[in-house]
């Protein structure tokens, strides 16, 4: 301690009993002078100044502490202890610069502080270059809103999947962070189809629209599973008859949507499904899989894309059930809402998607 004292004459004295502006004064001395040569201080003489300036700072106004912060925050060799002290300071002016950038706060220090502190302290760590997932995990359970987009706009923090589960439920109402969340290169397919199952319309057709050429691709991915279309072929059933009596219709110019909703409310299963094909474009066999699949989902987008009426749609939903067997109130009532947000350009992308993936495909 005495070599530390003896950089500037009189310290001691000034450390105890000096004015705020002499002590305002002997840290803009010791810190220009440790900035002057910190490229090329050891760590025995990082730690010297480390000694002074830890008991110096705590006397000074906030602005010289501020200042301070600002230009330690930028060095790799600061002081660490005083890096520390300053970092957990409750006058964010000071905690803000090191909080957000300095290299010499570690994880267990970063956690700690994420724990106790507030939001303003929350939103300076969440802007920093890199962040691991135990500081995440915090932020995303303790952060505002402001904060947890904040955090997850950021392409240098990382999640755990308990993080990214968290950041999905806090997106369940929050558009803008489930479009951030949506747009993350390290986010993985589950998490996406996660994120979109539990976005609303609007929000997947913004997630599809701003989405990378490769993330488009999963996104689809992600709403054509999510709409129960199964891999296997359900039970056989002789789509011919059916066949050849929608083709009468089409060429007399009677296959329309009343003739559609005719076959659906007589549970003539064949005939709507043949029906159902032809008005969208789609094989038999395809159309079949998807109505008979494990959500109605399917069902809502074919009629989505063809601008079915809910009357038809609803009798379409009943249809795929078998016959005996109704749709119970709950249920028909979340698949009318679920189509009334359904836009049609939505529709009309999974409906050209699972074109694609069909076609090449043998009959």
């Amino acid at each position: 301690m005495a070599a530390a004292f003896s950089l500037i004459p009189e310290l001691d004295e000034i450390v105890k009993n000096g004015t705020a502006e002499k002590r305002a004064e002997a840290i803009e001395r010791i810190s220009g002078l440790f900035l002057q040569g910190a490229a090329h201080f050891e760590t025995r003489h990082v730690a010297l100044f480390d000694d002074i300036l830890v008991g110096l700072v705590p006397a000074t106004e906030i602005e010289t502490r501020a200042e301070l912060a600002e230009r330690l925050s930028k060095l790799d060799n600061a002081p660490p202890t005083l890096v520390k002290q300053l970092a957990r300071e409750t006058e964010i002016r000071v905690s803000g610069p090191i909080l957000s950038r300095s290299p010499l706060l570690d994880d267990p220090t970063l956690v700690d502080i994420a724990r106790g502190k507030g939001q303003e302290h929350l939103a300076a760590i969440s802007g920093r270059p890199t962040l691991s997932p135990s500081v995440t995990d915090v932020i995303v359970r303790r952060g505002d809103r402001e904060v947890v987009r904040s955090v997850a706009a950021n392409a240098g923090a990382q999640f755990s999947e308990s993080g990214y589960s968290g950041l999905i439920k806090r997106a369940t109402d929050d558009g803008m962070l489930a479009l951030t969340v949506g747009q993350r290169e390290d986010l993985s397919a589950a998490s996406l189809k996660q994120l979109v199952a539990k976005s609303v319309d609007v929000v997947r057709r913004r997630l599809f629209d701003m989405a990378k050429p490769q993330q488009k691709a999963a996104i689809n991915q992600a709403m054509i599973e999510l709409s129960g279309a199964p891999k296997s072929q359900p039970q056989v059933r002789d789509f011919e008859p059916a066949q050849r009596a929608i083709l009468v219709l089409h060429q007399a110019g009677e296959l329309d949507e009343a003739a559609l909703l005719g076959f659906a409310k007589q549970h003539k299963y064949e005939e709507s499904v043949a029906a159902l094909a032809a008005l969208t474009g789609m094989r038999i066999s395809v159309v079949h899989q998807l109505v008979l699949g494990d959500r109605y989902d399917p069902v809502l987008l074919l009629g989505k894309s063809i601008g079915l009426e809910w009357a038809t749609v609803r009798a379409l939903v009943v249809l795929r059930l078998g016959p005996g067997r109704v749709a119970s109130g709950p249920d028909i009532e979340e698949a009318r809402i679920n189509y009334d947000r359904l836009s049609p350009a939505t529709a009309q992308r999974v409906l050209t998607f699972w074109r694609l993936r069909d076609k090449g495909k043998p009959a």
